[in-house]
C-alpha cells in the first residue's frame, strides 16, 4: 500500500498533534476543569497532579510543533512511570490492569521523541525539526 507514501510526513504531524490533544485533555481536566471530571481540582502537590502539569505543559508543546523532541521524550517517561507505579502492581497484562493507554502513549511519545515533529510545527519553522 505505497499510495500513502508521499503523505508520509504529513500524517506525522497530524499524529503527533491528535496524540497531544488527547494527551493535553488530562491535563486541562486536572487544572482547568475542562472537561470537568473526579480528576478536576488536583492538588499539584500529588503524583497525579504532577503528571497533570507535565501533560498539559508537555501535551500544548506537542500540539504546535515546539520543543517537541524534549516535550515528548518527557511525556513518554511520564507515562512509563504511570503504568509501573499505577497499573503494573494490578496486574501484568496491560488489557487488565487498564494500562493499555499508558503504554500506548508511552509508546507514541518515544516515537514523537525520536521521529521529531513533521512538517507542520513551530520546529520546522525555526528550522530545529
Amino acid at each position: 500500500m505505497t499510495f500513502l507514501k508521499p503523505y508520509s510526513a504529513l500524517f506525522l504531524s497530524v499524529f503527533r498533534i491528535m496524540a497531544g490533544l488527547l494527551f493535553l485533555q488530562h491535563g486541562t481536566t486536572k487544572y482547568l476543569s475542562v472537561p470537568a471530571s473526579q480528576m478536576s481540582g488536583v492538588s499539584p502537590m500529588t503524583m497525579g497532579g504532577a503528571a497533570g502539569l507535565i501533560e498539559l505543559v508537555c501535551g500544548a508543546l506537542i500540539v504546535i510543533g515546539l520543543f517537541t523532541r524534549l516535550a515528548a521524550f518527557l511525556a513518554s517517561g511520564t507515562m512509563a512511570v504511570a503504568y509501573f507505579m499505577v497499573h503494573a502492581p494490578q496486574g501484568t497484562y496491560p488489557l487488565l490492569n487498564g494500562g493499555e493507554l499508558a503504554v500506548l502513549y508511552c509508546f507514541s511519545f518515544l516515537y514523537l521523541a525520536a521521529a521529531g515533529p513533521g512538517p507542520l510545527s513551530i520546529d520546522r519553522m525555526r528550522g530545529a525539526g
